[in-house]
């Protein structure tokens, strides 16, 4: 009797343990270091006129909160003087994938536009190449963003959401890396909380703003700025691949 309430007992620790080790994050909060180097985001002899080579490299950080349904993706607050700050921009994002909603707010010369769309769909392909980030394991997929642009993300399993920076998502975990072939943008998450975060409170007020969809804010900026260089580069900047 008692050898086998001793095995009952290592047993339901053993399995106590295993299940402690496969379970899956659906909630928390993961910060990320962005690197912008600027010389390859600005081509061109004019940009470096403006960037020192001390300078190329731009950090920015951000944290994504998520629950199994929701993520918001906002910039990290800082008390710092940001140097440079018109060469990256610092979006929120709000996916709610139960409804196939986007929001994003784009701060674009001091003034906050407010985008509404559903969520991208990006055909990944899913490699066996794999990788540790932040202690967590991920495995490599590789997206063609068009002929001469791609895009690796390393996405991590055990975080079940199909959650990401921006407004990436759609990979079977939460991705933990991201960045283009040439590393002239890199996502990697520096921290990983596993939290309940308030996500109502998280999730960002329209207000009366106007609200755009993507391809009106488009049009809106190609006729208001398309014909000056600086501002087909901003135009560039925020609708690329990101």
């Amino acid at each position: 009797m008692k050898r086998n309430i001793k095995i009952g007992l290592l047993l339901g620790i053993l399995f106590c343990g295993l299940s402690d080790s496969i379970a899956q994050i659906t909630t928390g909060k993961i910060v990320y270091e962005r690197k912008t180097n600027l010389y390859k985001k600005f081509k061109g002899d004019d940009y470096r006129e403006w960037i020192k080579e001390e300078d190329k490299n731009k950090i920015d950080f951000f944290e994504l909160y998520f629950n199994d349904s929701l993520s918001v993706f906002i910039p990290q607050e800082s008390e710092l003087k940001e140097e440079m700050s018109w060469a990256t921009s610092k979006n929120v994002v709000y996916q709610n994938f139960n409804k196939n909603y986007r929001l994003t707010i784009k701060e674009i010369w001091r003034e906050k536009l407010f985008v509404e769309d559903t969520l991208n769909v990006r055909q990944w392909k899913i490699t066996e190449n794999k990788r540790v980030i932040s202690g967590y394991n991920c495995r490599k997929a590789i997206w063609e963003a068009d002929d001469s642009t791609r895009i690796y993300a390393w996405y991590c399993g055990e975080i079940i959401p199909n959650i990401g920076p921006e407004s990436f998502c759609g990979l079977p975990g939460a991705i933990l890396g991201i960045a283009t072939e040439d590393g002239g943008v890199i996502y990697f998450a520096k921290s990983i909380e596993i939290t309940k975060p308030d996500m109502a409170a998280l999730i960002p007020k329209k207000g009366k703003n106007k609200i755009y969809t993507t391809a009106e804010l488009k049009a809106k900026l190609i006729k208001d700025f398309g014909k000056n260089p600086w501002g087909k580069a901003m135009i560039k900047n925020n609708f690329g691949i990101w």
